[in-house]
């Protein structure tokens, strides 16, 4: 084991800031854009706030799969799954229990649900092959086709809003450059002082990229989903999570395969995916259409587990 160093440290403490800095901007524009586009704000959240949160991923893992390191990559993309619902939205349910419906965890968290089962077995040979990243990277394109055809829907009958005293179009896309911009660069620092910190204790790369990795490139979706619950904006929250979720198995773990074919731990990957399907099935309301406190404590407990089962396994 080698020693930690102080830089390790202080860029782990200014990636904090500067997430907090730039989530209030994102959240800003997140809301902004749903007004002037005339979508829903959980339209909004589950495309562009999901997509533009999930960006870090998909950035380490194309320059993993580049670098002919797509494991890492892997990890990042289903250990963000697991951070996203387990330990991002447990710390939200600590603000106060969720009111939604069931209804509203319609197609998009089913597809939530069936992704893992597609990409386990796709990894049971050992290998996500280039093949199996197309395959991910179509039921991909389908999906946000169907989102999209709605989004244009609803915008048609949707009547045109006077406009308000809010940030106007150049402003909202300048808020939301900035703070995820901000967001983005936070998350690397995190991840460059974690894994200093991590490669110290001599850690295993598909573990450092599962739960070192994931929480650095998840800080975008841990302030945003925070944020929109001081804020009283919980739809925001829940449908950033569901569609980062949908976009980090699909698009990321597709991505990185059609680059660079993934030699897949089977076992290790088969953890995460069953903690992340765990994670979501522990996300649906109850009868009263809510999703209440306790179930953030029982989250936060559950990922603590997977963090052991995680490192348990890599050994």
């Amino acid at each position: 084991m080698t020693a930690i160093t102080p830089s390790d440290l202080l860029a782990i403490l200014g990636a904090i800031a500067l997430a907090g800095i730039g989530g209030e901007s994102f959240l800003r524009s997140i809301l902004g854009a749903s007004a002037h586009l005339r979508v829903p704000r959980a339209v909004a959240a589950t495309t562009l706030a999901a997509f533009s949160t999930s960006s870090p991923e998909l950035t380490v893992s194309t320059v993993a799969a580049l670098a002919g390191r797509p494991e890492i990559g892997l990890g990042d993309a289903l250990g963000s799954n697991v951070v996203n619902i387990a330990l991002i939205f447990g710390l939200a349910l600590l603000f106060g229990a969720v009111r939604t419906s069931r209804k509203e965890f319609g197609r998009d968290f089913a597809l939530a649900l069936m992704v893992p089962a597609v990409t386990l077995a796709f990894a049971l040979d050992g290998h996500i092959g280039r093949g199996e990243g197309a395959t991910l990277l179509m039921l991909f394109a389908v999906w946000l086709g169907v989102i999209l055809r709605e989004a244009l829907r609803h915008r048609q009958a949707a009547p045109e809003q006077p406009s308000s005293a809010g940030p106007g179009p150049w402003q909202t896309l300048a808020l939301g450059v900035v703070g995820l911009g901000a967001m983005i660069a936070a998350g690397r620092l995190f991840v460059l002082g974690a894994t200093g910190v991590a490669a110290a204790f001599q850690i295993d790369t598909y573990v450092i990229g599962t739960l070192v990795v994931a929480i650095g490139t998840s800080l975008p979706e841990l302030v945003t989903v925070i944020l929109s619950r001081l804020r009283g904006h919980d739809d925001v929250g829940v449908g950033t999570l569901i569609g980062s979720n949908i976009f980090n198995g699909l698009a990321i773990v597709g991505v990185a395969a059609s680059i660079y074919p993934i030699t897949a731990p089977t076992a290790e990957i088969a953890v995460t995916l069953a903690c992340g399907v765990a994670a979501l099935l522990l996300l649906l309301p109850n009868r009263a259409d809510v999703i209440p406190r306790g179930r953030g404590l029982l989250l936060l407990v559950f990922y603590g587990g997977f963090v052991w089962a995680t490192v348990a396994v890599g050994q």
